[in-house]
């Protein structure tokens, strides 16, 4: 289904022109709202972008012409009577809709026209954006669920029979959930998303989800399914985090508007009502935290078709909105994104089987078998094995407080119908795994062909590579991508096992490796919505988002809960998009204003420190303040940009009130040592930008003496890990961090891939007793920093979105080639070179309209000068000392 979606999108793109490839000087890689062709726009003014296809040098966008119509050939000839922003000498890629006041439930047309260097004009091909419902009093469904409470286990199935008697234009459902949902029609399921709507503040904001269904209807009769499950709105087993507790925690309900528009231009609308009728079904059982429970004896064949006798179905009943804020989810969804079949299987017995799938992941399993009816299969996943070849869960399963027999933690339960081969794959939970152990109450016989493995997470497309010379580098590359994605669900996890939750620290820790690895900006738009939601009016964040109420203690401060700040000033960044900061600002503001109140003299304690480190102890009150200055740095710096000048003067001041007051505290001028001289003690503040410029070398030569110290090994936890490698290599020690960054024993990121690892851990120590996940992404600074390191591609800020690029390679010793990519606003970006002995060469690829610095490095012969590079490629022989 998505082959064809993006197919139809390349033909909408292409053919209207007869065209089949892009020409230079044409716009490309048409988004609304960094989407492509999306249905459910929910913003008066959304935000249009392109990027310019252009090989030639120097090649560069002079004007650009927007046009934007409900009538498709009214665009065609360069007509918009919706929109017309006429032509603007501007090098902008990224605009915001700036029309006619936009209806509901329409589709617009949209192209871009722009002027090339020569003053040559080139169209687009022709994009569409499709409105959402815009406002709550479009809808005309109520919400309805069965009549069950918050314990009832079973999940409840929904259906309606209707008539189409025209001919359709089209057809569209609308479906806002309160829990997880399938959507079926005549007995097809609706699209590839999974675990659809993502988990948000439930009573804050309740998330739609449109759906383009105008091919599975048929005339005359139809039939509408839909079965719910719990997710996070209705947690049903115990865990440390209190979800049972949640204040929106109730049954699941939805609400639903197919709106069918036909060819004689009339239109109806099939609704959630009264009329709708509910039952239970196979799936006896259902949590995100746990497992699935699915009988195959009660499957009801036919139940989302026409025809269906639903004599023993029962009523439903209305229910209130869970909350007054529905909005629809314009975000990448959740897919099952790769499949896996066992790389080995070992049998114990005939009841019992392992399958080691070769990839510790996020996701679920299908399994197809036929046996007794009655038999029961436990499907247990897991990362670890015993000596023995069992699969072992101790690693994983300790907070939860459920029962374990009747609930066991990441299992699903499956009873076969005995009449048929059954087919099993959990609707409403996933898990992380490696190995899958299954056993049943009777004799079985398994093979690979009975288990499949779905890497499931939100299908952000990867827009960074790298390629090199070392197998390792290459390894921790994609070792890094893989603990990423398995910790995207509609936001960023720290584990997809034994907790689930958006810990903010891992969020930010990670953030740069996830934007120059993957185009991840609609994940986190959504997810800084969800800070906005949790953000108390004090201004105090949990360190978990979203919360049922967990996470407002005294340890959620700055180094966890800065993503507020340092989340959408990284999009800014990597995008030259401000508008996630603007809609933070106040949001930042009111974070670094309680600070303050509790830390008025510029330093603070309010934080959780450098967590899981090696062996050194930090100062806590040295890096929660160096974060301070971070978040109030932010946040000066987006009043500027916004031209807010009295917010501007005021915490500029306050940033430099902060920075005086760590310096004064915890450096040594004399020395050059901050604190104790841990190796996180020093790469904070160097880092960030605590350090004087007079003493900088010092504090420098200090770390990089540590460093030596351990022989190149880490001695950090998460803030250390994020800081360590870039405070090295910004001041002139990029050998020194290279042989850290490619350390093979322990403590080291290699020593965890050359034992085998497959994602990230959360433990330098392998033989650790707690906080001992195997795919945690809180250490994941590694896979950014290659392409900041060896790529040396840096955006600039003075101009963002890498308008203009910082080239700051390093050359370092024991790697002879390497080739880094990023796809940035403004098109691909290569960073590529060889070594030859003394000599590399440095090869460059530059975006059109775009342009880049060249920073000689340190180990290069010759002139310190900058050099400025315009769009093209490029070629430079740089002699090494």
């Amino acid at each position: 289904m998505r082959k064809i979606f993006l197919l139809a999108v390349v033909m909408l793109n292409t053919t209207l022109y007869g065209k089949s490839f892009p020409v230079n000087g044409e716009p490309i890689q048409l988004k609304c709202e960094h989407l492509v062709n999306p249905i459910g726009i929910d913003l008066k003014n959304p935000r249009l972008m392109w990027m310019l296809c252009d090989d030639r040098p120097g090649a560069i966008q002079t004007a650009y012409q927007v046009v934007v119509d409900t009538d498709s050939m009214k665009v065609v000839k360069n007509q918009g009577r919706i929109w017309d922003s006429g032509k603007q000498s501007k090098a902008d890629i990224l605009v915001s809709y700036a029309g006619q006041k936009l209806a509901a439930q329409t589709r617009y047309f949209w192209k871009v026209t722009v002027w090339d260097k020569d003053g040559k004009a080139t169209p687009s091909g022709v994009a569409i954006f499709e409105t959402g419902m815009l406002y709550a009093n479009n809808w005309k469904g109520t919400w309805i669920s069965d009549n069950q409470d918050i314990h009832h286990k079973e999940a409840p199935y929904f259906r309606k029979q209707f008539d189409v008697k025209k001919k359709i234009e089209s057809a569209r459902a609308y479906i806002a959930v309160a829990g997880l949902y399938e959507l079926s029609l005549n007995g097809e399921r609706v699209g590839d998303h999974r675990l659809d709507p993502m988990y948000t503040r439930f009573d804050r904001r309740t998330l739609y989800v449109v759906h383009d269904v105008t091919t599975q209807l048929q005339s005359g009769k139809n039939a509408v399914g839909v079965v719910l499950g719990n997710g996070w709105y209705n947690h049903q087993p115990l865990a440390v985090w209190d979800f049972h507790n949640a204040p929106w925690r109730a049954r699941p309900a939805f609400c639903l508007d197919l709106r069918i528009v036909y060819t004689d231009g009339t239109e109806e609308t099939i609704v959630s009502e009264r009329d709708w009728k509910t039952s239970s079904g196979p799936i006896t059982s259902n949590n995100i935290y746990t497992g699935e429970h699915y009988d195959a004896r009660l499957e009801q064949d036919g139940w989302d078709k026409p025809d269906f006798d639903d004599g023993k179905w029962h009523g439903v009943r209305y229910r209130s909105a869970p909350s007054n804020h529905i909005v629809s989810q314009q975000t990448v969804p959740i897919r099952l994104v790769k499949s896996y079949r066992a790389a080995s299987i070992k049998k114990f017995d005939e009841k019992t089987y392992v399958f080691d799938m070769g990839q510790n992941m996020a996701g679920v399993t299908r399994i197809n078998v036929k046996g007794p009816e009655g038999t029961v299969l436990r499907i247990k996943h897991g990362e670890r094995l015993y000596e023995n070849g069992r699969l072992d869960m101790s690693n994983i399963d300790v907070y939860y407080r459920g029962d374990k027999e009747k609930d066991p933690f990441q299992t699903d339960v499956v009873t076969l119908s005995g009449e048929k081969e059954d087919e099993f794959m959990p609707t409403f939970n996933y898990k992380g795994f490696r190995y899958v152990e299954i056993t049943s109450s009777n004799p079985i016989v398994l093979d690979e062909s009975n288990l499949t493995a779905y890497f499931m997470h939100s299908d952000v497309d990867p827009v960074g590579r790298g390629n090199t010379s070392s197998p390792l580098v290459n390894d921790l590359w994609k070792v890094t991508n893989n603990a990423y994605l398995s910790n995207l669900m509609g936001y960023p996890t720290d584990c997809p096992q034994r907790e689930k939750n958006g810990w903010t620290g891992d969020g930010h820790l990670a953030i740069e490796t996830a934007l120059y690895n993957f185009d991840g900006i609609t994940v986190y738009e959504k997810w800084l919505a969800d800070h906005r939601d949790e953000q108390q009016p004090n201004g105090v964040l949990p360190d978990i988002i979203p919360t049922g109420g967990w996470g407002y203690g005294t340890a959620n401060g700055l180094d966890w809960t800065s993503t507020i700040a340092i989340i959408p000033w990284q999009v800014y960044l990597f995008y030259g998009d401000s508008r996630l900061l603007a809609d933070c600002y106040e949001n930042i503001k009111r974070y670094v204003d309680y600070v303050e109140r509790i830390s008025p003299g510029g330093l603070t304690t309010f934080g959780r420190g450098d967590w899981v480190p090696v062996k050194a102890q930090s100062n806590l009150e040295l890096t929660s303040s160096v974060y301070f200055y971070v978040d109030a740095t932010i946040l000066a710096s987006a009043a500027k940009l916004f031209g807010k000048e009295e917010d501007y003067k005021k915490y500029d001041a306050l940033c430099k009130k902060i920075k005086d007051a760590i310096n004064r505290k915890f450096l040594n001028y004399e020395t050059g040592i901050y604190a104790d001289g841990t190796q996180t003690e020093l790469s904070v503040p160097l880092h960030w930008g605590i350090v004087p410029e007079d003493i900088k070398a010092k504090v420098a030569a200090n770390l990089n003496k540590k460093v030596e110290e351990t022989n190149f090994h880490l001695d950090v936890g998460v803030l250390g890990a994020k800081a360590l490698l870039n405070a090295l290599k910004n001041n002139g020690y990029g050998e020194t961090a290279y042989k850290v960054a490619v350390q093979e024993t322990y403590p080291s990121w290699g020593w965890w891939v050359v034992n085998g690892a497959t994602t990230l851990l959360e433990n330098w120590d392998l033989d650790a007793k707690r906080d001992i996940s195997d795919n945690h992404m809180m250490f994941g600074e590694i896979g950014g920093w290659f392409f900041k390191s060896i790529g040396g591609i840096l955006p600039d800020p003075a101009q963002p979105g890498f308008k203009n690029i910082l080239l700051q390679p390093i050359f370092p010793n024991g790697l002879d080639q390497s080739e880094i990519t990023h796809r940035s606003p403004y098109g691909e970006i290569i960073s590529s070179w060889k070594r030859n002995k003394k000599t590399v060469v440095y090869e460059v690829q530059i975006p059109a309209n775009s342009s880049a610095t060249f920073y000689p490095p340190e180990n290069v012969e010759g002139s310190r000068d900058l050099i400025k590079l315009v769009a093209g490629r490029h070629q430079l022989k740089l002699k090494l000392k």
